[in-house]
């Protein structure tokens, strides 16, 4: 006798219902960063864009801001947070090793016993994230999947850098996906490139800090290379989930980046195509760049500026640390 194994079978789509934000409680103006780097507020504006940054002090971590953002999706929702049974967290700066953020946040949150992991995609991670939320939701591995991009990369930060450092900020993004009659999220085009990955990442390892043959590791990046990889070949991505997802720019309603670079963003856009009735999120001027946080927390502040965006479609990718990347257009809740 043959047994025949039962699937799971899932919802026919998936969609974010609600967004979540928490950002680090410090605003930190460019004037506060000049002088170990011996630079200008006039130079951080000019190649960045940003004015000011925020920060968390330093009780506050990764997890205790990937909670905050949690509870307000998980509550804006709707949903009983014991009914959400996924939680992935995009993080680089999990304070420990082990155990992972995202078993600590479903606990806290409320969704225990959730199937729980971390993403370590950098800037791509939130984007990571949702297509693999999607995917089991549809398979029907969960029904309600809380995904969320947090980064306290104060902690990993060395003030007197100027490739990255002034760039930097802390926060944390959530969305609340659940099942859906008609398609939320779309096909994503994701990848990577580690053949560069000394582009932008981590100076030196854990291990040769322990030794002490090097100090703290801290990110780093090599701007120019970023630059030209963001602008060129993340534009090409960003077509290509256009296609996958069978819209054109003129069918959007916002476009939101990796909050990395206002130069990129603006070149982004112009390289698209977009229709001046875009929106395009750029959240880095007062927020600075929050790795795999910053397009939740560009998005959640989109929509709190221009409720009328709600249901429209916007496009979102990310990109960073390891040449990884990811885009899909998703269905605005």
């Amino acid at each position: 006798m043959t047994v025949i194994l039962k699937e799971a079978v899932g919802a026919p789509h998936s969609r974010i219902y609600a967004l979540g934000a928490a950002r680090g409680e410090i605003a930190v103006p460019n004037d506060d960063l000049i002088g170990p780097i011996a630079s200008s507020d006039e130079w951080i504006r000019q190649r960045t864009g940003i004015i000011t940054r925020v920060r968390a002090v330093a009780e506050t971590d990764a997890i205790d801001l990937a909670t905050i953002a949690g509870r307000e999706a998980i509550e804006r929702a709707g949903v009983d947070p014991a009914d959400v049974d996924l939680v992935i967290v995009s993080t680089i700066s999990n304070p420990k090793q082990t155990p992972s953020a995202s078993a600590i946040v479903a606990d806290r949150v409320g969704a225990n016993p959730a199937a729980a992991y971390d993403v370590n995609a950098a800037c791509a991670g939130y984007c990571y994230a949702i297509a693999q939320a999607d995917a089991l939701i549809r398979s029907g591995a969960a029904r309600y999947a809380l995904v969320i991009g947090t980064e306290k990369l104060s902690d990993v930060v060395d003030p007197t850098d100027r490739s990255i450092s002034f760039l930097l900020g802390d926060g944390a993004g959530a969305a609340l996906l659940g099942p859906s009659d008609t398609p939320g999220v779309s096909a994503s085009i994701w990848g990577s490139d580690g053949s560069k990955a000394g582009a932008v990442g981590m100076n030196h390892t854990l291990t040769e800090f322990r030794d002490g043959v090097a100090e703290w590791p801290t990110l780093r990046q090599e701007g120019p290379t970023v630059f030209r990889w963001a602008v060129w070949e993340m534009a090409k991505v960003a077509k290509q989930a256009l296609e996958a997802a069978g819209v054109t720019p003129d069918d959007l309603a916002a476009f939101i980046p990796h909050q990395a670079n206002m130069r990129i963003i603006d070149e982004f856009a112009k390289q698209l195509g977009l229709p001046e009735t875009v929106r395009v999120a750029r959240d880095i001027e007062t927020t600075g760049n929050t790795s795999a946080a910053s397009i939740p927390l560009a998005t959640h502040r989109l929509l709190q500026e221009n409720p009328e965006l709600s249901g429209g479609l916007a496009l979102q990718i990310g990109f960073g640390a390891g040449l990884v990347y990811a885009a899909q257009v998703v269905v605005l809740p």
